[in-house]
């Protein structure tokens, strides 16, 4: 699970750059404002995961399942959440109707929450 973790945080971090760096220049002309800026916080919540994701790679010995869940709902709340922005933020231009996706948003934002939830005990319990 160690490597895994590092693996999807080191991916989603290159991701983030990619995807925020097409934003900057390709998507600015052909986005709204409002689609722009939500492009621009899926991309950023995806580079705090990559943060996340590559420090818990480092910190945790993945011994326990709540030390593997805080992994797994990182790395699945953030496919959830930002996704879900980049997708209802291209709906426009793709020319099809996503809005589907509106409620997976918060559920991916919820695991999210739940991950850094889970560190905050992880720390709590083990005094580091």
């Amino acid at each position: 699970m160690k490597t895994i973790t590092l693996i999807f945080g080191a991916a989603y971090g290159m991701l983030s750059v990619i995807l925020g760096a097409f934003g900057a220049h390709a998507l600015k002309k052909i986005l709204s404002v409002e689609r722009l800026e939500s492009f621009e916080t899926g991309v950023r919540y995806q580079m705090y995961a990559a943060f996340f994701l590559l420090i818990i790679g480092y910190i945790l010995k993945f011994e326990t399942s709540s030390e593997k869940w805080t992994s797994i709902l990182m790395i699945v709340g953030t496919v959830l959440f930002s996704f879900s922005i980049y997708f209802l933020s291209l709906q426009d231009y793709l020319g099809v109707n996503l809005k589907f996706l509106g409620p997976i948003t918060p559920l991916g934002g919820l695991f999210m929450i739940l991950s850094w939830g889970m560190l905050i005990l992880y720390f709590a319990k083990n005094r580091i």
